[in-house]
Formats: structure tokens, sequence, C-alpha cells
């Protein structure tokens, strides 16, 4: 069959689901290439067409050939007689970068000046020009066309030629009331589909409400753009196709960029903070205002820079554009092609000898108050060069640990493509392969095969399906008090910060080894008191939201919420003598509290352990041919580096929070849950079981998740040894191979299966849903991370808890009185006993024989 007939054929295929063809492939660019070299070329206004806008740009193995083939005809090496040699630097000029830019470039040389100027107008629109940049200021000393090259991306009109956002902007309403989250948005159980963004997108809302992509359609017959509203969007995981499923109904065509879609507008009485950040990076504009008067089929006007929303006439809500960059944000394109581009014009602006452009809007920054800094202040003042940040400043910072797992990971590579990069510049960049590697789908493995070499190859680290969770594994990356992202949200380290982004976020710091910030307000969390017997830490970590409820910062209701740690950072202290996986427990659960970041304040004898052994366990991978060596020996080279003078960074005692809530641990005295289905909606056990709506019998136990640590699964143990089958659906997933392998060689693994328990290879399981899932309407007690509707399984209630609680759920099938609980614990769990169930994996304290095994 021939190209033309396969690709008819697809394209006719996908068409009955209401999507475009998928991108061409570089076999079939080299192909379609061969039949405009043609004379005569048969049917060219379809193959122009499919040259013009079906290959994907910057540096896919498609846009090679493209570039190559343009470039060819330039130099009139290749004859087409459809594609002059003018038309063909224009084509190249809509190709963003990378490919594209070397034979612009040389084009500013052509001994034809139609060839010449052109390349000129194309280059003055390109952004994505790294170190060639050096070639324009060279040629630019001889070369008229490649001066003015540099003298427009001076003058920023690159920026000033797009078209400036509306002072009015009529749309049609499109609401989905109460709480949307990012599952509802890009469901996990597609997440195989998320890099094919019109087909992922058809799922959207699709167990939330009936006939979404219907309604859309018929919106739009309305003749208005539409906007998505909601009383609280976004909550939840930081996926940016949540975002590409909103922009691909709601949003504009991008020329020559297939099957992705930038601009339209979110408003939210709440946005979560990484789902508006993620809008700012693609295009979107996100407005925080009251929703309340607006319903579905509305037509409104939305005045961006006097801040009002009215309908017929009469204003219904207020608000501030915010940050104050919005706009221009907006106008390039998204919050990072306005930094790319605003970077150049400095860049070019110093080159030649020009003061400082008044084109772009300034950051609004705050004045200094003149009090001390916050941990977390101080900690990003560190990666920017300051001794520290105020809240509302807005900062690019150094951004040292990026992580990007697999579910994202397809979309991060194609972002790291379109910033046409072949490197990484971040210090440490890691991908996981945890979300997909239990029950991988063929989609999964084509992207195990093939996504570590591109990871690889550009000087990243790339771990294996099975390895286990990525935030078990990049904490043990991580440098004190250093910044960093990862496409998921529960990326946050315990020993430094972590703003976690969407993949277009991830694929940007990776390849800039930056990230752009405007610095949080902090709230401080105190642990007072001793921790009682029975406790744990998951407790401590639901005790953050129970005791936020009781002083009236947070509510559960979502109509007009409150949510005192929403957007802020959560610094947490008092418990200074935390092991540093412990502490990931306190860090992990803020993604919860939809915190943008958090800190934890830990004495330095517990981060000396945690680092001595994370040097033995990257210097193994060495030996085992985890890829990039070199990364994980400048990685190795640091943490030694600070081992020799190791200090941590403390907060100032007159710092300012805008909230400090004091929690005393000696009047927690019986288990904290999260009820089924919100991980804010929290209660003690008694009060759970004194609540008759709240069921009490126990059908599943998910005992995984990277809230989990080799400690929990001891206990696990523990519990049930000698106690033959589990009572309910008994889930076990270790977060790691290292903990599996340990526990194996312990005995444990014979505990869980006299247990009955499904055992699954490391990784997230049914933490996010997207494999394997419970039983359809099952009540469920999980030590996992979140508990949304519908995530571990239809219809699921699912309470969140600690492993310890889920051991007794599972061995008596229901959960337990106060009373019963703390029996069991005391005696299996605690006393003596508790020293060795609670040990950690220090790599450094193991013989070379067991490393190597646990590596392997």
């Amino acid at each position: 069959m021939s190209l033309v007939e396969q690709y008819r054929a697809h394209t006719e295929e996908r068409a009955k689901l209401g999507i475009p063809p998928l991108p061409l492939t570089a076999e079939q660019t080299r192909s379609l290439n061969a039949l405009l070299q043609q004379n005569p070329v048969q049917e060219k206004e379809y193959l122009l067409e499919l040259f013009l806008e079906h290959i994907s740009p910057g540096v896919d193995d498609a846009a090679l050939e493209k570039a190559a083939f343009l470039d060819g005809i330039v130099k009139g090496e290749i004859s087409c007689i459809v594609i002059d040699s003018v038309e063909a630097i224009r084509i190249l000029g809509t190709m963003l970068g990378g490919y594209n830019v070397k034979p612009l470039i040389d084009a500013l040389s052509n001994s034809n000046p139609a060839i010449c100027e052109a390349a000129s107008e194309m280059l003055k629109k390109t952004l994505l020009v790294y170190d060639a940049f050096d070639d324009v200021v060279s040629q630019s000393k001889t070369n008229k066309y490649a001066r003015e090259v540099l003298e427009s991306w001076a003058a920023g009109e690159w920026f000033s030629s797009r078209p400036a956002i509306s002072e009015k902007i009529t749309l049609t309403v499109y609401k989905v009331p109460g709480e949307t989250n990012t599952d509802d948005l890009s469901p996990a159980s597609e997440a195989f589909t998320r890099s094919d963004i019109p087909l992922h997108a058809l799922c959207m809302l699709g167990s939330k409400m009936s006939d979404p992509i219907g309604t859309i359609a018929q919106l739009k017959t309305k003749g208005h753009p539409l906007a998505y509203v909601g009383d609280v969007v976004g909550t939840g995981s930081s996926r940016k196709s949540g975002i590409n499923s909103v922009q691909w109904h709601m949003g504009t065509d991008i020329p020559a960029v297939p099957n992705k879609r930038t601009g339209g507008v979110v408003i939210g009485g709440i946005i979560a903070p990484i789902f508006f950040n993620t809008a700012e990076d693609s295009g979107a504009l996100p407005v925080q205002a009251d929703v309340s008067a607006m319903e579905t089929g509305d037509v409104i006007d939305l005045y961006p820079f006097a801040g009002k929303i009215e309908k017929n006439g009469e204003v219904i809500a207020r608000f501030e554009l915010t940050p104050n960059t919005l706009a221009d944000e907006v106008r390039a394109g998204g919050r990072i092609p306005l930094i790319i581009g605003r970077n150049l014009t400095r860049k070019a602006r110093k080159t030649l000898g020009l003061g400082e452009e008044n084109l772009f809007q300034r950051p609004e920054q705050p004045a200094d108050t003149g009090k001390g800094y916050t941990l977390a202040q101080k900690m990003i003042g560190k990666a920017c060069g300051l001794a520290g940040v105020r809240p509302g400043m807005y900062v690019e910072a150094e951004t040292l640990t990026v992580g990007s797992q697999d579910t994202t990971g397809a979309m991060t590579r194609d972002e790291v493509k379109e910033f046409a990069a072949l490197s990484f510049s971040a210090d440490l960049v890691m991908q996981s392969f945890c979300h997909t590697s239990a029950y991988p789908k063929p989609s999964d493995i084509t992207l195990h095969r093939n996504l570590p070499f591109f990871i690889m190859s550009r000087g990243g680290v790339s771990l294996k399906p099975g390895d286990g969770v990525i935030h078990t594994w990049l904490n043990r990356m991580v440098l004190p008090d250093t910044l960093g992202t990862g496409a998921d949200s529960h990326t946050r380290f315990p020993i430094g910060i972590s703003f976690p982004g969407g993949s277009g976020l991830v694929a940007f710091a990776g390849v800039t080894g930056t990230m752009p910030l405007n610095v949080p307000e902090s709230v401080l969390v105190r642990f007072t008191g001793k921790l009682q017997n029975g406790i744990t830490l998951r407790d401590l970590v639901n005790a953050i939201p129970w005791v936020a409820m009781k002083k009236g910062l947070l509510t559960v209701e979502k109509k007009g919420k409150k949510n005192v740690f929403a957007g802020r950072i959560l610094e947490i202290e008092g418990l200074p003598d935390l092991k540093v996986e412990q502490a990931f427990e306190l860090s992990d659960a803020s993604a919860e509290r939809s915190a943008a970041a958090c800190t934890v304040r830990l004495d330095k004898a517990p981060v000396i352990e945690y680092l001595s052994s994370n040097i033995e366990l990257l210097e193994q991978m060495i030996k085992e041919g985890y890829g990039d060596a070199d990364t994980l020996r400048r990685r190795i080279g640091k943490m030694q580096d600070w081992l020799k003078n190791p200090t941590l960074l403390e907060p100032d005692a007159d710092a300012e929070y805008a909230e400090v809530i004091e929690i005393d641990m000696s009047a927690i005295t019986e288990p904290i849950l999260a009820c089924p289905n919100d991980p804010d909606d929290v209660m003690t056990l008694s009060e759970v079981l004194r609540d008759e709506k709240r069921p009490k019998v126990i059908d599943e136990v998910f005992v995984g998740s990277c809230m989990t640590n080799i400690g929990h699964f001891r206990a696990l143990g523990e519990v049930f040894r000698g106690k033959g089958v589990a009572s309910a659906k008994l889930w076990i997933v270790p977060p790691t191979k290292m903990d599996m392998k340990k526990l194996i060689e312990e005995g444990y693994y014979a505990i869980f299966g006299a247990a009955g328990a499904r055992i699954e290879i490391p990784g997230c399981s049914l933490c996010m849903g997207n494999q394997a899932r419970v039983a359809d309407n099952a009540v469920v007690f999980s030590t996992s991370t979140r508990n949304f509707d519908n995530r571990m399984g239809t219809g699921a209630q699912v309470y969140l808890g600690s492993a310890e609680l889920a051991a007794v759920c599972a061995l008596l099938g229901h959960l337990p009185n106060k009373d019963e609980y703390l029996e069991i614990f005391s005696r299996h769990l605690s006393g003596s006993k508790a020293e060795n169930i609670y040990r950690y994996l220090n790599f450094d304290k193991l013989e070379k024989a067991e490393l190597e095994l646990l590596v392997d």
C-alpha cells in the first residue's frame, strides 16, 4: 500500500472517532519527500498539506527528514517543482527550532538575496536557537541579513508581531460543578494514550458527566470559544494531559504543529496551583473568580484587564489578573515561550550594547520586609544565588534535580523535541517506569524500549521497569537544600524542596536547568509533645488536615472551599530525628494538601546517614550499567563534597508565615484516617466508627505506593505471622526492587503468601489505578496517596491510613475499634520489636555481594 493510500485509510479510521490522523513518522516523511520529487507531482495539494501540517517540529526524527529535504532544495541539491527555494525557507521557519536552525543560518549567506531575506525573516521569529545564537552573532559582523536578525531579536519583534490579548473576550460557559481533579480530565486508566492528545481528550470527564464531548460540540454552535468553569479545578496530580484535553476541546490550533492546541480560558473559584502553572505554560488563560453565577450555556464577557466578568451586561464576578505577567504569557503562547523569548531578547540587546527593553511586563516584586527567612525561602534563595526570597517574588531558580515518570514520559519526550534539545542542562534528570511496569500494554512496552535511550542520549539517568517508584529512587539522588521538579505531583524532596509541574515544565527544567517560580507564602506546621504508642507517621500526616479543620482553616465542602495550604509551601518542623525515609511521608502528602511544595526540618545526622547510603547505591548503579554514568558520577561527587562539610539551612527565628499550626502529638491517641473519597475528609478511628454513613466492613486492603517503605511491610508481616489467610483481599507492592529482595531474604514473602496476598512487582499499582483495579464498589483500606472517586476502582470507597492499621483491617476484615487496634499493635509492633521492624536500607552497611544482589 502506498503512503497516500495508507495515510488516507488511517485518516478515515481516526475520523470515525472525530480526531485527526497521527503525525507522519520519519519513514513516512522519507516516502513523502520522494513523492514530492516526482515530475509531475501527483495529488500535489494533498501531499503539500501533509508536508506542511502533519510533521512534528523540533528535533523529532521526522523533522530531521523534513529539514534535510528543504535544505537540499535551498542548496539546489534536490529538485521539487512544487516547493521553490524561497518557499522551502518559509517552511523551515515554521519548524520552531532544532534541525531547521542550521539550514536557516546557512541561508543567510546564500548567493540569492531573496533566499537571504526570507531566511532572515524566518529566523527573526525563531526562539529555540540555543548555541546557534553565536553563529548569528558571528555572521552579523559582515552579513546584513544576520544583523537584521540580531536587531529583531533585540527589539522583541517575535513578541510584538503577535496579537495582544483582547480587552474583552466573549465566551460560552462549560461548567463542571464541584471539584474537577486531574483524574477527571485525564483518567489514569487511559494513561497509555496521553501523548496522543486528540485520542486522550475523548475520555475527558467521561466518568463524571453524561456525554461531555457531545455537550461541548453543542455549545460550540453558539459561535463563541468555550470557557472551562468549575468551583475547584485541577486538584490532584501534575498531569499536563489534563490541560492538553481542555485545550484540545477549547483551544486553537498551532500552525505546523500537528495534534496540539494552545489558548483557552479556565475559570475556577479555586484553581489548584500546579494546574494553574501548567495552564500558564501551555498558553491558556487561567482566572480565579467567583463562578456561582455561571452555568453551562451562559454567554459571558471576560474583561482581563478590567478584572470583571459580565453576563447580560451585569457584573457577576471580579478578579485580579495574576501574575501580572499573565497577559504577556498568553500573547507569547505560554509562560515558557515567554521566558525563552525574553531571554533571547535580553541576550541580543547585551550583544548589541543596548539597554534594558521596555517591551515586556516586569514581574511585580514585593518589598523587602527586613524580617528573617523561612527554610523554604532560604532554599529557593540558594537556588537563585540569594540569601532568601520573599513571597510574591518571581524568580528563575536553578533546578538541580528533575524527575520524569512513564505515564507522562512520552509527553515530556515530545516537549523536549519541541524545545529542539539534544542534551539536558539540569544536573540530573531521571526517568522511571513505575506506573506501567506491572501490566504493560503494547504502547507501554514500546515506551520501555525507546524512552531510556532518548533520556540517556541527552545525559539523563533511566531506571528499568520493575525497579520501583520514581520518588523512592529520585529522593536518593537529591542533594540537601537544593531545588527540583518532577512531572508527578508527589515529587517532594524530604531533604530539599521541589515544585512539581506538568510535562512541559519538566522538559523545560531538564533542558535549561532552571524553572520559573512565583514564590508562594509558607504555612508552618510545628509538631510538639511526644508520639504516643500505636501512632504512626501516617497518623501525623492525617493530623495536619484534622487540626486545620478544627481551626477553621480547611473545609471538605467544595463550594466556597477553604484550604490554608492550597498554593502555599507547607513547612514542617518538630520532628528533627526522623529518618529521611520517614520524612518523605510528610513531604509526599503535601500534594494532597494542594501545597505547592514542602520542606521538613531535619537534623544533620539522618541526612548524613542517608547520603552515605545513597552514594553506595549510585556507585552500584554505575557498575550495573545504569546511564548516564557521567551524570551519576557528578552527583556522587557533589554528595561527597557535602559530606566533607555537612551543613543544613535553618529558618530564621523571626521568619514570617501565612499561618502557624501547632499539633500536639501527646493529644493524638488513636489512628486518623482519610475517609471515602477525599484526602481532606479526615477523622479519628473512633469518629469513623460512630458515623453511620461510613462503611465499616473492608473488602480489600492495599499496602504499597510511595507512602510506604520497607518497615511498613515488615510491620504487615509481623501482624500476619502465623495468622493464615487474610479476611480481606490483600494487595502488596513494595516501592523498590531492593525492598522486595530484602523482604524475600528475611522471609516476609512467605508470610504474605500464607496470607493469600496478591503481590506485584515494585511500582505504583493500585495507587494510580491505571492497571489492575479493585472490584467495583469495593470498600478499600489503602496506604496510597489519594482516594478520588473511581481512582482505584469503579465506585470504590477508599480509606487512607497507615500500613499498621491496614494490616489490622486485612486481618479482621473490618475497621477495628481503638482498643482492638492498640492491642494488636502493642503485641506485634511495639517495644523491642520496633527497632528491628523499622530498619531502613543503608547500602553503605551492606556486604558487596548483597549490594550487588539487591541492585542487580
